[in-house]
This record gives C-alpha cells, structure tokens and sequence, in this order.
C-alpha cells in the first residue's frame, strides 16, 4: 500500500503507538498521533505531522488514508473501528484482530526486499521469532542488489525483450558470482559487473535455444527431505514432470508459475507410456525450457533414470541428476528398523516385486539368507508370491517381516509381523502404494527403536 505523504492517524500515545509509528515513518507516511498522554520519544518522531493532545474525535479521521489504534481502552477500540470502517478505512486495532480490517506482519526489511511474516494475528510472538531466524539467513546486501537490479531492469529490456530470456538472464545473476560480490560487502565491484553483464549481451541473444533437463530425485514423500539443489531446480523450472510417487506437498513446492505434467504410472495403467516420456523430455528441452524431472525416491534407483537420460544425451541435449533419499532409506529410517545391524544383517538387498506376467522374477535362492535385509521396493501386489517363494527356498515362516505404507509421510503406516503370516494380515487391511517391504532379523528391532509413529500396527 503506497501511503509516501498519505496521513495515517495514529490513536494512542504510548510505546505500541511508538513502533506503529516507526513502521509508518519507514513508508513515508504523514503521521498524526491524537491522545491525551504521548510519550516524548513519539513527539520527537521526524515523521509526526500534527499531535494533538486530547481525546478522540470522530472528525479526526475525515482526512486519513489509513487508521492505528493502540488504546487499552475498549470501548474508544471498538467506536474507531467501527467509524473507520463505515468510512471504508484500513484500521489495525493492536491486540485485537476482530476489530481489525488488516493486519501488520512482523517484517524483515531488506529493502526493496520486504518478507512478511504473519499468524493473521493469533500469534504475534510467533512470527516475530521466525522473523529474528530470517533476519539472519537474508543479509542486508541483497536490498542493494534488488535495487541495482531494478535500476537495470529497463536497460536489459531494450536489449533482451523476451521475458522467458530475461528471466533466466537474471537467474544467472542472483544466483552467480555478481551476487556473490554483493553479498560480500563488494557492491561498487558488483554493479560494474552487473552493468558490463548488460552491455555485453546482444539484442540477438536467444536463451531459449539452450534448454536443460534435472533429473530430480524427490525422496520418499516427506517434503523435508528434499536436497537444498532439488528445491532450487524446482523453483527454477519452466516445466515440471511428476509421477504418482511425488507427494502433493512436494509439487506445490514448485515454481508457481511453471508447467506441470502429470506421467504417472500404476501397475496395468500407463497415464504416459516410458518412451513417450523419455521422448517428452527430449522435445520440451529442444524447445528452450528448463525442465525438471521429479522422481519419487532416488532416480537410479528403480526409477527408470538410467533410461530417461540416455536418450537426453543421445540428443545432446545438456542434464543433471540430482540423487534423493531412497524409500529403502527414508522408510526405514522413519519406521526405526535399521537396514543393517551387527547382531542381525551384515548385508542388505535392494530388489523390485513388480509383477511380470502374474509372477515376479527373482533369485529366490540368492535371497534366502538369514544373515541380510531384503528391501523389497514395488512389492504390494505380488506381496503373497515374495513371502511363499522366501519360504520356499530356505527361509523360515517367522523370519520377522514389515510393510511399510507412505512412509516418511503423516499417513505412514507399519504392518509387522513374519513372512508365514505378513500377506494374510496386509490382505485384511486398507493399503494402498506407495509401499516398501523389509524383511529379516532387523525387523525385530521395530518395536524397540519406532519414533515416528505413535500407535505400532503389529500382529
């Protein structure tokens, strides 16, 4: 709201009437404070227009912009709410957002960089701590280079007037060495840097024509576990790609205004087939875009990354691949069952349980060792064919056994039990995938070393 030599009257004259002042002065405002006792501090405030020392008249708002009340007294409260609103005026009445037509969050100002914090008014003390966080994670500088960026913006546009070309110009700046230099405290360097940036680049200059592709791993569904370079490759993206294994939560964190494709596959229903996929990425990238592929888990492994990239760099086209925390890992870790333990598994298996032609296809025997995990990723449907197979081929019906579902997740749910009993007990109960099966002596420790999860789902 622009209130640069608007008058803004302030009711109330004590030191809450002092800070909503300060924050008004800081917009230009023209402050008028009314009440019967002020405080010298606000008296000598440089940006005080008129005081006026008495009490509250209803003509005393007749030329305001905008209204602050910071009384103890409720009744006055309520009657300059009410008037300012009849009057369609913006009113903050302190401590008391039923009276309130908006609200002041607590603010870090870096400006012309401003980030806002606010509990719509329920928790003031909150969100003045988050704010004392921020304040340390957004130095100062970046206020200079939001400002020296501005004053360039036109300049960049005669030469450069594609938005998307603009766009990553500037992405290459806030995230480069000349944003480094401001934030060293360099910023005289850092503007002749920026400014050459800008001379040297060519009406000509076509960014579009060098797309990319990210290979981002997502993890197992926790948004918290994404890596610090998968969030900032999704904020980045022109499009995004996801499947059924990214969690909503994870998607909205995504750049707002990016393109998102859904490719998702479940067993026998192929929303996108995988070489369309892998065509996908080669034709959105071909055409200038920064694409971001988003996988549930790790992208090599079982996620079909090996594959999707073969053909980006058939086409030459330029990729990365960002690893995530696997659902053997993110599972485990959040069920309390360790993949490896000295008194129970020295070695640890990764296989798939997809389904082939009804069946699925392992080496049983190889897998049938008592002293190793078995992490069986994908293994809901074929769950009975996994537990009567082990037992077959030399493992014993009690070896311990879980089911994990959306681990990592609030919705997270842990089936315990033993491979003689496991099919039986999931088949009595609502599961759905994603799911991640663990298997053999570490599976004991569950009950044990469970944190996460506050109501143990065993046999």
């Amino acid at each position: 709201m622009n209130l640069k030599s608007r008058e803004c009257v302030i009711v109330g004259g004590g030191q809450v009437a002092l800070r909503k002042a300060r924050l008004l002065a800081s917009a230009h405002a023209k402050l008028v404070v009314i009440a019967p006792e002020i405080c010298e501090e606000l008296k000598n405030l440089e940006q005080v227009h008129a005081i006026y020392q008495r009490e509250f008249r209803d003509d005393d708002i007749d030329n305001a912009t905008l209204v602050v009340v910071t009384t103890n007294d409720t009744q006055l409260n309520r009657h300059v709410s009410k008037l300012a609103q009849q009057k369609n005026l913006p009113v903050n009445v302190v401590d008391n957002p039923a009276l309130c037509s908006f609200i002041t969050p607590s603010i870090v100002d870096r400006s012309p960089i401003v980030v806002a914090i606010s509990s719509g008014g329920t928790a003031p003390v909150l969100a003045r701590s988050l704010r004392a966080r921020l304040e340390s994670l957004v130095p100062p500088e970046y206020g200079q280079l939001a400002a020296s960026m501005g004053k360039l913006r036109d300049q960049l546009k005669s030469k450069m007037p594609a938005e998307k070309d603009r766009r990553i110009f500037w992405e290459k700046i806030v995230n480069g060495p000349i944003a480094k230099k401001f934030l060293s405290g360099n910023s005289d360097n850092a503007i002749q840097q920026l400014q050459r940036a800008i001379n040297s680049t060519e009406k000509s200059t076509n960014y579009t024509n060098h797309g990319s592709v990210a290979l981002v791993g997502a993890g197992p569904g926790n948004p918290d576990l994404l890596t610090f370079r998968a969030l900032r490759l999704m904020q980045s993206a022109d499009i995004v790609l996801y499947d059924r294994l990214v969690s909503p939560e994870i998607v909205d964190l995504c750049r707002r205004d990016a393109e998102r494709i859904y490719v998702g596959k479940q067993r026998n229903n192929h929303a996108v087939p995988q070489p369309k996929i892998n065509q996908l990425l080669v034709e959105l990238a071909q055409k200038g875009n920064a694409v971001v592929r988003l996988k549930g888990g790790d992208p090599f492994i079982f996620g079909r990354g090996g594959e999707e990239i073969e053909d980006l760099a058939e086409a030459r086209i330029s990729f990365e691949v960002v690893p995530g925390i696997t659902a053997a890992s993110g599972c485990s870790s959040y069920s309390g069952i360790p993949l490896t333990h000295r008194n129970y598994a020295q070695a640890c298996v990764f296989v798939t349980g997809h389904l082939k032609g009804g069946t699925v296809n392992l080496n049983w025997q190889q897998l049938a060792n008592a002293n190793q995990t078995i992490v069986v990723y994908m293994g809901l449907e074929g769950l009975p064919i996994i537990c009567r197979e082990l037992i077959n081929h030399g493992l014993e019906s009690s070896t311990p056994a879980a089911l994990i579902e959306q681990g990592t997740t609030p919705r997270q749910q842990v089936i315990t039990s033993n491979l003689g009993n496991l099919s039986e007990l999931v088949a009595e109960r609502s599961v759905t995938a994603p799911t991640l099966m663990i298997i053999g002596g570490v599976v004991n420790l569950y009950e044990k070393l469970n944190w996460f999860s506050v109501t143990p789902n065993t046999d």
